[in-house]
């Protein structure tokens, strides 16, 4: 990608201070500098090439990204999220202690979850606070949303085990359309019997435990599906077929293997290209929201307005300031894509073939019982998850 440019600083200062990631930040009097240089930031800390020759910026993505690499970028956009809800967090960090439990009480747990439904504003908070806690960057999801919180309700307290979030499922991945077989005309008509999985996963000290593979189980039980059922029964998609969800990082520890009587749960279908705003930090984006502002470009945001309105943005400014944004917007961070079928019959009913759901019938006992048989008591065993489990204190909880 080259950039065409004379109001950038000398070649010293982006071959060194960029290429070390000393530069957190950078203002000048230009709003399209500082957006330019904002970007370089963002991708220099992804370890893409930089180098000023004749007045041009010659910026190149690197072959791969490990994991490594992939996890500073997300703890970078993470962090600055959390230090811009920091006075929210710390008057409500209270609240996410006292819904945990110390290591050395889960450990006497039979361990009996339970699905709790987010409906109040102290529910959704609850949630909230426990999502800042992943490792990729917090963000809100656009239509149907199902959240919930997965409790203990072995122990007195009725501590979370965990969280999990259902939403509205993205319009187009060719990936998927392709596995199930879907033409553009039957993806319309059948997309709504599907969402995403867009957050689940295991809290402290439960996640030492292989929790996040219990709640991926829970995900599947027929009480999930009668919530929803129950959420959506005035609509026209009142059944919920299934789910699909991506990995973090790749292909997955926590869905891999997730198998019932065989059968796996976690079916992964392939990955995605890479594209999207993981890499471009927020402050990055606002200024190119200015920049745009500056030059009476105003990028609509109403839901259902094509793809993603950050991407639109990116895009706009990036076509803007002279950057090649099919690159830009490729971050290549590849995340496998899973497909999770809760009928036998769920990809012949999403492309019309079947008229009816013929659902697999495991609730949350029967899965609870068989995670541990596989997953949880093996792992009790384990000396050094033992001590990783009972040294957790939810009073050392923090953000």
């Amino acid at each position: 990608m080259i950039i065409n440019t004379s109001a950038l600083p000398d070649n010293d200062f982006l071959n060194t201070s960029y290429k070390n990631h000393t530069t957190t930040y950078v203002e000048t009097k230009d709003i399209k500098e500082t957006v330019v240089l904002s970007i370089i930031r963002d991708l220099t800390r992804l370890n893409w090439s930089v180098k000023h020759q004749d007045k041009k910026i010659i910026i190149e993505p690197p072959d791969v990204y490990d994991k490594d690499v992939i996890r500073h970028s997300m703890s970078i956009k993470r962090d600055e999220i959390i230090e811009k809800n920091r006075i929210w967090i710390d008057n409500h960090i209270e609240m996410a202690r006292n819904n945990l439990s110390d290591g050395s009480d889960v450990l006497k747990s039979e361990i009996a979850p339970v699905i709790e439904i987010c409906s109040t504003q102290k529910q959704h908070d609850l949630f909230r606070l426990f999502r800042y806690y992943w490792s990729s960057p917090y963000s809100e999801y656009v239509g149907r949303r199902i959240k919930i919180i997965i409790r203990d309700y072995a122990l007195p307290a009725r501590p979370a085990i965990g969280i999990a979030a259902l939403g509205s499922p993205i319009i187009h991945i060719p990936e998927r359309d392709n596995y199930i077989g879907w033409n553009k005309s039957e993806r319309t008509k059948r997309i709504n019997y599907m969402m995403d999985a867009y957050v689940i996963g295991a809290l402290p000290p439960y996640n030492y435990l292989l929790g996040g593979k219990l709640v991926s189980y829970l995900l599947t039980s027929k009480e999930i599906r009668k919530i929803y059922k129950k959420k959506y029964q005035d609509s026209n998609y009142s059944e919920i077929a299934g789910i699909f969800t991506t990995s973090l990082y790749g292909k997955s520890s926590q869905y891999n293997r997730l198998k019932m009587n065989g059968r796996e749960i976690y079916i992964p279908i392939g990955e995605t290209k890479g594209y999207g705003t993981l890499h471009l930090t927020n402050k990055t984006i606002e200024l190119m929201i200015k920049f745009l502002k500056e030059n009476n470009i105003i990028v609509s945001n109403v839901f259902g307005d094509g793809p993603s309105w950050t991407m639109r943005v990116i895009r706009t400014a990036g076509e803007l300031l002279g950057f090649d944004t099919d690159q830009l917007l490729m971050h290549s961070f590849k995340r496998n894509i899973y497909f999770v079928p809760f009928a036998k019959n769920t990809k012949e009913f999403l492309i019309g073939k079947n008229k009816t759901l013929k659902f697999y019938s495991h609730n949350v006992e029967f899965l609870t019982n068989y995670w541990k048989q596989r997953w949880y008591n093996q792992r009790k065993e384990d000396h050094k998850i033992i001590v990783n489990v009972s040294q957790f204190k939810k009073d050392d909880f923090i953000l």
